[in-house]
């Protein structure tokens, strides 16, 4: 990510105004739908990963949804929930999930600016690297259990593996 100097955001802003300062600067393809809500997409080594950050002011909350580029088969639906739980257990921030209507798993994070509390630069790239860190270290398991015929545990452990070196 292209850094940005570091500014704080005035108290009460909106977040999404940082998140599309940001967006800018790295050329990454977004839309801003309103002033609550904002699409982007960045290429990962997997896929390309569609963010959505959506602004609730009265709550002074953002929400952060990246979605994977990978359909969950419906025979799948189960196995996939198996995956999620087991994933969740390995984060520290953030949850995966399975978004109902478009049967795509993604990463999920809500941060709250209230009291005070900014949107800065750093703040918001924490976050997208967070977001996309996680989507990439566990692309390969949903896609182990999805299309690979492996048993969740199995998926997760293989798309845990640690490599050392270069080939």
């Amino acid at each position: 990510m292209t850094s940005l100097s570091s500014e704080m955001s005035e108290p009460g802003a909106n977040p999404l105004d940082t998140v599309e300062r940001l967006a800018l600067a790295n050329d990454w393809a977004f839309h801003r739908q309103s002033d609550d809500e904002l699409a982007a997409e960045i290429a990962g080594q997997w896929c390309n990963y569609k963010l959505w950050f959506s602004w609730h002011p009265e709550l002074g909350v953002m929400q952060l949804s990246c979605a994977l580029d990978i359909k969950v088969p419906a025979k799948k639906r189960e196995k996939s929930y198996t995956l999620l739980a087991l994933a969740n257990e390995k984060l520290w921030v953030g949850h995966f999930d399975i978004w109902s209507e478009e049967a795509v798993p993604v990463f999920r994070h809500a941060l709250l600016f209230r009291d005070g509390n900014n949107a800065s630069i750093e703040l918001m790239e924490d976050l997208i690297d967070i977001a996309v860190t996680e989507c990439e270290r566990f692309y390969p398991a949903f896609q182990f259990v999805f299309w690979g015929g492996k048993e969740p545990h199995e998926a997760i452990v293989a798309a845990m593996l640690e490599t050392e070196g270069e080939a």
